[in-house]
């Protein structure tokens, strides 16, 4: 029952996310990550066609003549394996350009919904805690990376490379989209990467529906080029919705919310907002 229900509510806040680009009050916000988008796609496409023709020529050299036959084979493999680091490309380097606009964007969706949001920054504090949001794609990064490489080499072993493992990536891919969109509203109010992570699994199903949503609009032409403000609007309704109520002290307090939560193997872990004084909810 459970499970049904967050199956329902992933694709309710992938629906809308669609909805929310559409506001008036949201528009000028959406449009900054679609051009950056654009222009990356654009970027990359030209590299690609460019480039495809060389690199599948050596990577094909490293084949042994004995091995001709399977040149059809060993050749979409190829095309594959470019596609996909083409693909990782592009998901790295959108999310560190695009971060300090769809952080912006996620604190707008979040005024619109409630009321209220992170505290308000100048232009000059926006501008010197955009290292901090890089950093963040970097922890981003640092968490996907080995996990895609131990998954790209095993796709060589047999049978387990050809059925598993591509189910496996997909579902991964699923996880990190959810990761990398929602948490542009956990780092508005300064959550740790590693509490926005456990939330997460907390609900798993949900996340990984939305995830997985927003995985596939990344391979349908011109539908790419509008996922990312897309994702951003959705998962930050997911966070009012969903994690809000738990990790933010509402403005009643005296200052924003300060928010260190203890994590551990329980999924009964309690979670401690700090504010002017500890207050603890399971």
């Amino acid at each position: 029952m459970i499970e049904e229900k967050q199956i329902k509510s992933g694709f309710h806040y992938f629906v809308m996310g669609w909805h929310l680009i559409t506001q008036q009050g949201l528009r000028r916000f959406v449009i900054m990550p679609i051009l950056l988008n654009i222009v990356l796609l654009s970027g990359l496409f030209w590299l690609f066609v460019s480039k495809i023709s060389s690199m599948i020529e050596s990577i094909m050299s490293f084949i042994p003549d004995w091995l001709s036959w399977l040149s059809g084979i060993l050749l979409a493999l190829s095309i594959l394996m470019i596609l996909l680091v083409f693909y990782f490309i592009f998901n790295a380097l959108s999310g560190f350009i695009a971060a300090p606009f769809n952080g912006l964007l996620a604190e707008k969706v979040e005024v619109m919904l409630t009321g209220e949001g992170p505290e308000n920054m100048t232009t000059a504090e926006f501008i010197k805690d955009t290292p901090r949001m890089l950093a963040r794609e970097w922890q981003k990064l640092i968490y996907s990376l080995p996990k895609y490489i131990g998954l790209f080499l095993l796709n060589f072993v047999p049978v387990v490379g050809q059925s598993i493992i591509p189910v496996l990536t997909f579902l991964f891919t699923a996880w990190m989209m959810a990761i990398q969109y929602c948490d542009y509203a956990f780092d508005n109010h300064k959550i740790s990467f590693g509490t926005m992570r456990f939330k997460l699994a907390e609900n798993r199903t949900q996340s990984l529906v939305f995830g997985s949503f927003v995985t596939l609009c990344t391979f349908i032409p011109l539908l790419n080029f509008v996922i990312i403000p897309v994702a951003v609007c959705g998962s930050t309704a997911m966070w009012v919705d969903t994690y809000r109520k738990q990790l933010y002290l509402n403005k009643n307090s005296e200052k924003s919310t300060a928010v260190s939560t203890q994590e551990n193997n329980s999924k009964a872990a309690d979670v401690v907002v700090r504010a002017n004084r500890d207050i603890q909810s399971k």
